[in-house]
């Protein structure tokens, strides 16, 4: 596994340093000026390397039956979207939709999770209710709600959190670490774990690269499908949502808060704005390496203490992350 983990990440490094070289032939970079920087235009969108390279992987490692090749599908039809609206912006409804699409396919194909541990103790079950379709059998509702919301979820948090190059290649590392350590010391689960430290593999050589100050831009492509990939192995092979909640609360919570502040403003959740916890840092004086570092510092912590937590315990941590977000949120607001 170490061998080819050590290709994988290699084989992505060499990538990443031919798109510095052909991207600006091709006059593949950013737009510095839709957002009044006055800096030089950087590769992009570069995302489309990682999932260039995981396609291949999956390829060659996973089995070609169904659920495999729903994500496939799935994937490409998220990277054909997010490269066109990296180069001409398209409409958000059009990009929402379009992503219910896909996790709408993920889940019909079979990546689904059927029940939840409750931290109070039992098993709440989501396969109660179900509906018959001609191509995918049986599909239970509860648990197409759950994994469709989830998938949503993850894909636009990490996409939101791309405001300071390398956050979301950062914590996209971190959260594939864990994932893989869950997999494979606890779950011995061998063919999950190499695909999560595949991911991770992947998501650190693109680190090396987009780490401020930025050589290239990942780009929605990039954003989008490490938080597909994120929450899609939080699903895979029984479920490990608390974990991957732990791992990549920052993003995840970031979005919820900024959601819920927005809303309380009438204003739509969907347009931009610059009320996420990364621009608010910013305006205090941060920097963007130690916006990254803190990003990288909370989710070690808390994905690392998941590996070792029950489920009770797990969701105390949640709570504990809830309010030092939270806490970070408000007293990044606060005028002095």
């Amino acid at each position: 596994m170490i061998a080819l983990l050590a290709i994988i990440f290699l084989g992505s490094v060499a990538l990443y340093l031919l798109t510095l070289a052909i991207f600006p032939l091709c006059g593949l970079l950013d737009f510095p000026e839709r957002y009044g920087l006055k800096r030089p235009r950087l590769p992009y969108p570069t995302g489309i390397v990682a999932i260039g390279v995981f396609i291949v992987i999956a390829l060659v490692i996973l089995p070609h039956e169904q659920k495999e090749i729903g994500m496939l599908i799935g994937i490409t039809l998220l990277a054909v979207t997010c490269f066109i609206d990296d180069r001409t912006p398209l409409p958000s409804r059009v990009r929402l939709v379009i992503q219910v699409l896909i996790a709408t396919l993920i889940f019909a194909t079979g990546s689904r999770i059927y029940t939840l541990t409750s931290p109070l103790g039992g098993i709440l079950k989501l396969d109660s209710f179900t509906i018959n379709s001609t191509f995918f059998g049986s599909l239970p509702i509860l648990s197409g709600l759950f994994t469709i919301g989830w998938l949503l979820l993850t894909i636009n948090a990490l996409n939101w959190f791309d405001g300071i190059s390398g956050q979301v290649s950062v914590i996209a590392l971190i959260g594939f670490l864990m994932l893989g350590c869950l997999a494979l010391f606890r779950n011995h689960e061998l063919d999950l774990a190499l695909l999560a430290f595949s991911l991770a593999a992947i998501a650190g050589a693109g680190a090396l690269f987009d780490v401020p100050p930025a050589k290239m831009l990942m780009g929605d492509t990039g954003s989008m499908f490490f938080g597909l990939m994120l929450g899609l192995l939080g699903v895979y092979h029984g479920g490990k949502v608390a974990t991957a909640f732990l791992a990549i609360g920052i993003p995840l919570l970031d979005a919820l808060y900024v959601i819920i502040g927005r809303m309380m403003r009438r204003r739509s959740p969907f347009t931009g704005g610059r009320d996420h916890l990364h621009h608010k840092l910013l305006k205090r004086g941060w920097s963007e390496r130690q916006i990254v570092g803190l990003t990288a510092m909370i989710g070690t912590v808390f994905g690392g203490a998941a590996l070792f937590l029950s489920t009770p315990e797990k969701a105390i941590a949640g709570m504990i992350l809830v309010l030092i977000v939270g806490g970070l949120h408000l007293s990044s607001s606060t005028r002095h």
